[in-house]
């Protein structure tokens, strides 16, 4: 049985390991990446059948694609900055981004 995500798709979130912000605009329920991307990047080996995020950079202009594990709740009080903003929410409220067309 596969885990259920942690956080959803506008959340932001915190990388533990690299300490930077993000907000998620996408969830795998499980590694969906490369097997020659996985031994290359993933270098502490989290596992392949828990969630996985893809995540907007605050401050850069990059993604990532980040294990559960390394994410934790970010601060929520500041909005993040990232040029592709835009292509995935409309609005910032109460401590999340919405999806364009979603409520």
């Amino acid at each position: 049985m596969m885990a259920q995500p942690r956080f959803a798709i506008g959340e932001i979130v915190h990388h533990l390991k690299f300490d930077y912000r993000g907000v998620i605009i996408d969830v795998d329920a499980q590694y969906s990446g490369s097997e020659a991307w996985y031994e290359q990047v993933a270098r502490s080996r989290p596992p392949k059948d828990a969630p996985w995020y893809h995540v907007l950079v605050d401050g850069a202009m990059h993604s990532t694609y980040v294990a559960e594990r390394h994410l934790e709740a970010g601060d929520s009080s500041q909005q993040i900055e990232h040029p592709a903003l835009g292509q995935f929410f409309d609005r910032f409220s109460s401590g999340r981004y919405h999806r364009r067309g979603m409520n």
